[in-house]
């Protein structure tokens, strides 16, 4: 599968050298790509756990000699919640990641790599002429599009996306389709399929953001998705249209934090082994090299659940295993995607300023069938990060 997730932003910051963000408009530098929404009592409360619970320079255990494999990236790397279409045999590989507002009007953007390492730009999915009509009267103030997934399903790919704005959960996704991608020109094909779901404030308590998808053992198609507001959620969807199969139905809360502002998003769905994965991204994104984002993950028989973790604790209830924490000169890796074993995500490079970067790394699996997503390097220099 590939996946896209996500972290919290205000305004459009810029990443300043030694990690300080200004909100300056008009820089020439593009900024990071506005994402996410919290209140402004979210924000303190966040600011204070953080201050309790930051890990940046942990490393989750792992079994002796068994260590994640991190790809050697070069070209334009600029790519915020990477959804992740690794190639097979001669096959480019594709990056769809969150828009920037000042580039076809904060549409999706997409990179390509003939080979997974060198990547550059092409293009985004939309212009401001041939944006979806619907999204900006649905949430009005989108200045970008958030955290894709990318799905292929018969031949035909599935490309969901959020459009939301800060501090609300007025929010909404939408659904892209291709029938017949073309990897040598991935920015055409896609259709407008409208709105796949979307949260009301007041109304509902789940922020409609940060889609993920996977299929069952029985081909049955579901998503999750969610960002602090009732943490993560899953919706059943039905195929050829890739939208909810009730409508009606509520969400299937399936991971929150036990405590305000419970900072917990960016799902992602793994399907392995008769075991399905949920990997989560927690606590502060997009504040450059003092983002203190990590991963989790949890795992469950059935799709709709419980996830919980080597521990036993569900996911529901602040539970999770370390799989990924801010390491060196990577501060707060996450907005994660898996394809074809392989980890997609970005992070804040602190050699950079805080600039994000796209990460990939090839996953391995313990002898109980759990992900490591530690490279040796950062097993072998655990504490000193």
């Amino acid at each position: 599968m590939g996946a896209g997730r996500g972290a919290a932003r205000g305004v459009a910051w810029d990443t300043a050298p030694g990690g300080v963000r200004a909100a300056v408009a008009g820089r020439a530098r593009p900024r990071a790509p506005r994402r996410r929404g919290r209140t402004a009592g979210a924000v303190l409360a966040l600011a204070l756990a953080l201050a309790v619970t930051a890990c940046t320079g942990a490393v989750p255990d792992a079994p002796p000699g068994l260590a994640a494999r991190a790809l050697d990236l070069t070209g334009e790397l600029r790519a915020h919640d990477p959804a992740l279409l690794a190639g097979g045999d001669g096959e480019p590989w594709l990056v769809f990641s969150t828009g920037d507002e000042r580039v076809g009007n904060g549409a999706i953007q997409v990179r390509s790599s003939p080979d997974g390492l060198d990547w550059a730009e092409a293009g985004t999915l939309w212009t401001a002429a041939t944006e979806p009509a619907w999204v900006r009267e649905a949430v009005p103030g989108v200045a970008n599009f958030w955290a894709p997934e990318v799905y292929e399903h018969d031949g035909t790919h599935y490309l969901y996306y959020a459009a939301s704005t800060f501090g609300s959960n007025r929010s909404a996704i939408g659904l892209l389709t291709n029938p017949a991608l073309d990897r040598a020109d991935p920015a055409a094909g896609w259709v407008d399929q409208g709105e796949v779901l979307r949260s009301t404030p007041g109304e509902d308590g789940f922020n409609a953001i940060d889609p993920a998808v996977v299929e069952d053992a029985d081909g049955t198609p579901w998503m999750a998705f969610g960002s602090f507001w009732g943490g993560i959620h899953l919706v059943e969807l039905a195929w050829p249209g890739g939208k909810p199969a009730d409508p009606q139905a509520p969400p299937l809360q399936i991971a929150s934090r036990t405590g305000a502002p419970n900072a917990i998003e960016a799902p992602a769905l793994v399907r392995r082994d008769g075991w399905f994965y949920l990997l989560v991204s927690r606590d502060a994104c997009c504040r450059g090299s003092d983002s203190t984002y990590t991963m989790a993950v949890g795992r469950a028989r059935q799709v709709t659940g419980p996830y919980t973790d080597r521990s036993g604790v569900a996911m529901t209830s602040d539970g999770g295993d370390l799989l990924l924490a801010g390491h060196g000169d990577m501060a707060g890796p996450g907005g994660e995607s898996v394809s074809d074993g392989r980890l997609a995500f970005h992070y804040y490079d602190v050699a950079a300023g805080g600039d994000f970067r796209l990460a990939i790394r090839e996953l391995a699996w313990d002898a109980d069938g759990w992900p490591v997503a530690t490279t040796a390097d950062e097993q072998g220099t655990a504490g000193e990060g």
